[in-house]
C-alpha cells in the first residue's frame, strides 16, 4: 500500500487527493468533446419549442376573441 502524500504533506490513507486531481486534469479534455459537439439538435429543439409556445398562444387569443 502506497503512501500518498496531500497537498500540505498530510497522509491520505485513501489517495483521494491523486484521483481528484486526476478527474481535474481530465475534466477540460470532456468538455472540449462535448462543445464539439453538432449544434443541430440543439437548434432543432429551440425552434420546436418556440413553435409551440406560437401554437398555444394563437389558440388561446382565439379562444378569448
Amino acid at each position: 500500500m502506497a503512501n500518498t502524500q496531500g497537498p500540505e504533506g498530510n497522509y491520505d490513507p485513501a489517495g483521494s487527493t491523486q484521483m481528484f486531481r486526476a478527474f481535474v486534469d481530465e475534466a477540460p479534455q470532456g468538455r472540449q468533446q462535448q462543445a464539439a459537439a453538432p449544434a443541430g439538435p440543439r437548434v432543432g429543439l429551440i425552434v420546436g419549442v418556440v413553435l409551440a409556445v406560437a401554437v398555444v398562444a394563437a389558440v388561446a387569443w382565439l379562444a378569448l376573441m
